[in-house]
């Protein structure tokens, strides 16, 4: 407290004992994982304190009683918490917001490469499918692409009464999987990388939406299943239940690969920022998100939410209403207080970032007779959130490019990595906390 103004430390020392009394308390009501980020905005306060307690003059004690509100007195509207100083801004730096610490992108085994988005046409015929795909992939390759990215749900068609007649068990292999049989000989056989867009698996007795990263040995190198069903109901548009038939994954999937470190979503994945966030946060190069969005949600969302991937909107959660029972769930934490800022005031809004990656994504083509109709428009999206190359709704290859010395270039122009506010918000990855613990 060596910063205090003597004629007020008595009264100042006495508010900080209560102010650790009220977060003891606090504690004993959360579990281990509420604990972790209370704590680390505890510590970020009481280094606040000690740079300059008068940010912390207008404190109401009265407003702590309740234990429904937020820490140190935070209520869950507005706070009389005044201005945080530019000390403090200093001392809580960007490595703060990231829990563990960001891992900065590797170096990738290439510079450069070809990518080829195969927006292929389905039918209800597999074989048929199979044997399309196989065409469309090779015909890629033979175009240069060292990447190859296919559709959503591929082999089957996307309806819930299709899932269970068209999963296959991709543990098993061989004949009970012929789809990704074929995948695994293309990608060994053509020395190339293939995101095998997604198909409906089957494990025991679940059913999953399911896509398979092959490497150019022909070895499968992850498995991704889709984390967030989609499950949506716009009256008099589009009713759509994946719950009805499959189970959500659980696992957020990066994987390296010989074009880089590549972080996988599926379709109705893309929604959900924090996952990107998290994929980014492990030195991802490159988000792919094979997808079919519908003639409602994609003439709205599709390129919109792809661009976005890159300028990320993160939603500032309340430490009091969060619980962060999930394991693998990877959750954006604040204290709910709102600060008097240059700006104007900040209560649970949201709050830009930006990550410079590149962001592919791979629909089916457009086929109006079936019960669901895809929006088509296979995506690339730059670094800078600009669309590289893209495609209308019939069937196509679509090639182009990606330059990875451009993410360091971007990222000097906007250096954010820098910028983030430690002592605001925080993204925590639980899945590498647990980890890391365990290790």
């Amino acid at each position: 407290f060596e910063s205090v103004n003597s004629k007020n430390l008595s009264s100042q020392i006495e508010h900080a004992k209560f102010c650790c009394k009220m977060h003891g308390r606090l504690l004993l009501k959360m579990n281990a994982s509420e604990m972790l980020s209370s704590t680390s905005i505890f510590r970020l306060q009481i280094r606040a304190f000690s740079a300059k307690f008068r940010s912390y003059r207008n404190f109401d004690r009265n407003r702590t009683t309740n234990s429904n509100r937020g820490i140190l007195g935070c209520s869950s509207d507005t706070t009389p918490i005044r201005s945080i100083s530019s000390a403090t801004t200093a001392i809580m730096g960007s490595d703060e917001a990231r829990v563990p610490p960001a891992i900065p992108p590797p170096t990738p085994p290439v510079t450069k490469f070809k990518i080829a988005l195969c927006q292929l046409s389905v039918t209800a015929d597999k074989e048929r499918n199979i044997a399309h795909a196989r065409q469309v992939i090779e015909e890629a390759a033979g175009k240069g692409a060292q990447l190859i990215l296919l559709p959503e749900i591929w082999n089957s068609p996307y309806s819930n009464d299709s899932f269970p007649v068209y999963a296959e068990d991709i543990d098993a292999g061989g004949d009970a999987s012929p789809s990704t049989a074929m995948l695994s000989e293309l990608s060994r056989s053509l020395q190339i990388t293939i995101i095998g867009g997604s198909i409906p698996e089957r494990s025991g007795e679940k059913l999953y939406n399911t896509c398979c990263v092959f490497g150019t040995d022909g070895k499968l190198m992850a498995k991704h299943r889709k984390i967030h069903l989609f499950d949506i109901d716009i009256p008099g548009q589009m009713t759509f239940k994946e719950s009805n038939t499959l189970t959500a994954g659980e696992t957020p999937t990066i994987v390296d690969t010989d074009v880089g470190r590549i972080g996988i979503g599926i379709c109705y994945d893309i929604r959900f920022q924090e996952l990107a966030a998290i994929y980014a946060a492990r030195g991802a190069h490159l988000l792919c998100y094979p997808g079919a969005f519908n003639m409602t949600t994609g003439p709205l969302h599709w390129e919109l939410l792809q661009r976005a991937s890159l300028v990320l909107t993160c939603l500032l959660l309340d430490v009091q209403s969060s619980r962060l029972s999930g394991t693998l769930a990877s959750l954006l934490i604040l204290s709910k207080m709102t600060f008097k800022l240059q700006s104007g005031d900040i209560t649970s809004q949201n709050l830009i970032c930006v990550e410079a990656l590149y962001v592919a994504t791979c629909s089916p083509a457009r086929d109006c007779g079936s019960s669901y109709v895809a929006w088509g428009h296979s995506t690339l999206v730059g670094p800078f959130g600009e669309v590289l190359a893209t495609t209308e709704h019939d069937e196509a290859i679509v090639i182009s490019e990606i330059d990875y010395s451009l993410i360091e270039q971007r990222r000097s122009y906007l250096p954010f990595q820098r910028q983030r506010r430690g002592d605001l918000y925080q993204l925590i990855d639980i899945q590498r906390l647990s980890s890391t613990k365990t290790s």
